[in-house]
């Protein structure tokens, strides 16, 4: 009688160390999701950045007045353009793990050679490369409209990619946790939204009183968008060494927790 032997153990990796392969095929996966619908996904967030930029520079006036030195058309769009990479950021991985967890297609990922970190990093960089497309459009476009240059290419580069991993991070640990829509409406109207706005996107911080002044100096959400902004204006609020150093921070604690928890597969099977 012929023994059978089998070539492999169950639980063993085949595939190296990282599995190059499957989250090449999952972060394409992601990109082409919010390729497909690009209409809703690149064009809106456009739109939404041109109609802010029109309807402020129409009501307080584009030429009134200096912020940081630049007309205040030249101050407000590069935080219009950074306020729509963070929140499309996030609105990409949040989405893809929530819809996948109600429909029921989130077992295809369960199912797949990947390990958590595989899953989790491949999902953060195809929300990455979301933001990244729509920085890069918005740009093109708004400097059509505004008279601004880029000034500092290795800001620009590392504040966008840190904004969006960040938030990419993020929107993974609220689409574990949301168990519907009106979870993740709540993250997005009472967290996401209140934050971007309130961190300098329409105004220096320098006119807050001291404990607000204060309080923004904390909010990652500032960073963010200053470090952004002095890409363009080559001036900022607060400071770009520290704002690196905690954003890099940040970046790394919010894609461990996301791990972490995908790990443990917190609320998967709801």
């Amino acid at each position: 009688m012929v023994e059978i032997s089998t070539k492999y153990k169950i639980g063993t990796r085949r595939f190296g160390f990282i599995n190059w392969i499957g989250v090449w095929t999952l972060y394409k996966k992601e990109v082409l999701r919010f390729l497909n619908v690009w209409i809703q996904t690149i064009f809106s967030p456009l739109i939404s950045a041109l109609l802010f930029l029109l309807v402020l520079s129409l009501a307080i006036g584009s030429d009134r007045g200096n912020v940081l030195g630049v007309p205040f058309i030249n101050f407000l769009a590069p935080g219009l353009i950074a306020m729509q990479v963070i929140q499309q950021s996030f609105s990409h991985s949040s989405s893809s793990f929530m819809i996948g967890k109600i429909q029921g297609n989130i077992v295809d990922i369960l199912y797949a050679p990947l390990s958590a970190g595989e899953v989790t990093f491949a999902v953060t960089l195809a929300a990455v490369t979301r933001s990244v497309m729509i920085a890069i459009i918005s740009i093109i476009t708004f400097h059509l409209i505004v008279d601004f240059e880029i000034k500092n290419y290795a800001t620009l580069i590392a504040f966008t990619f840190l904004s969006s991993f960040i938030l990419g991070a993020l929107g993974i640990i609220a689409g574990l946790w949301a168990e519907k829509f009106d979870h993740m409406a709540s993250v997005t109207n009472f967290i996401i939204v209140p934050l971007s706005f309130l961190s300098g996107t329409f105004y220096t911080i320098d006119r807050l009183p001291g404990f607000l002044h204060t309080v923004s100096q904390s909010n990652p959400f500032f960073y963010m968008i200053d470090g952004f902004r002095f890409s363009f204006l080559g001036v900022a609020d607060g400071s770009i060494f520290i704002g690196l150093i905690y954003l890099s921070a940040l970046a790394f604690i919010m894609w461990m927790v996301a791990y972490l928890l995908y790990k443990k597969g917190y609320k998967i099977k709801s």
